[in-house]
């Protein structure tokens, strides 16, 4: 056994089950797995050494910020496939699953459309981003010479994007530029597929000028959740505004 293949097992395990429960089943057969080592000495521990897994929301503490230069590092860096995928969430601010389950049917002329089952409820709650120009073209592209009910992105031309395919091909990408990047232009460890929606959002609010109430209903988040998660990114900003006012 391979972590990867530990990885994909806690992955399959996830289906229809919160973080927590799986957490709980993963650190039962971690316990007896390495229990088996000590009284037989084989095995290796690595192989099923795994960060625990958070709960699917935004918080303060998960929230990982790419820059611009760190995002197309990882775009040129990963596969044609995933290459995409990810600059599909570069572009709408997408949580990876949602975008994973996206089909040819969710987009419209400037729009896409995109489902989470936010929070205990297993509702799906579906809302519509909106598209520029360039993101429309893209999306277009995608979308061309497939069946309405085809999924718009897919790990091999045929299958869904699975959760533990996208986080490995951004650990992929992410070790790629690593070889050669340094100081800040590196890929901090704890990002992940999930960083690029971190960084729409932030970019939204402090680049763009975007009010917080427009990006939480773009983004499917909540102002509250802004607050807590992303405003942690904006004090720069806040201080080139105040100089431009006092000026």
């Amino acid at each position: 056994m391979t972590l990867d293949d530990f990885r994909e097992w806690r992955s399959r395990l996830r289906s229809g089950r919160q973080n927590r429960s799986v957490n709980r089943q993963v650190r039962a057969v971690v316990a007896g797995l390495n229990r088996a080592t000590e009284l037989s000495h084989i095995g290796n521990p690595k192989s099923w050494t795994l960060d625990a897994l958070i709960d699917d929301v935004e918080t303060a503490e998960t929230a990982v910020f790419l820059d611009a230069g760190q995002r197309r590092a990882i775009i040129r860096a990963a596969d044609s496939h995933a290459a995409l995928f990810f600059e599909a969430l570069e572009r709408t601010g997408a949580r990876p699953g949602e975008m994973a389950a996206a089909t040819v049917a969710d987009l419209a002329a400037d729009q896409i459309k995109l489902s989470h089952r936010k929070g205990k409820s297993a509702k799906l709650k579906p809302r519509y981003v909106m598209l520029d120009e360039e993101g429309q073209a893209f999306f277009r592209k995608q979308a061309k010479g497939k069946l309405p009910a085809a999924p718009l992105f897919t790990e091999d031309g045929s299958q869904p994007w699975r959760r533990h395919k996208w986080g490995r091909a951004f650990r992929a990408a992410a070790t790629v530029v690593n070889t050669k990047a340094r100081g800040k232009q590196r890929i901090p460890p704890e990002a992940s597929a999930y960083s690029f929606r971190h960084a729409r959002i932030s970019e939204l609010l402090q680049l763009y000028g975007v009010d917080p109430l427009t990006v939480a209903h773009q983004t499917g988040t909540s102002v509250v959740m802004i607050e807590q998660a992303y405003m942690k990114f904006i004090p720069s900003a806040m201080k080139a505004k105040l100089e431009a006012i006092r000026g």
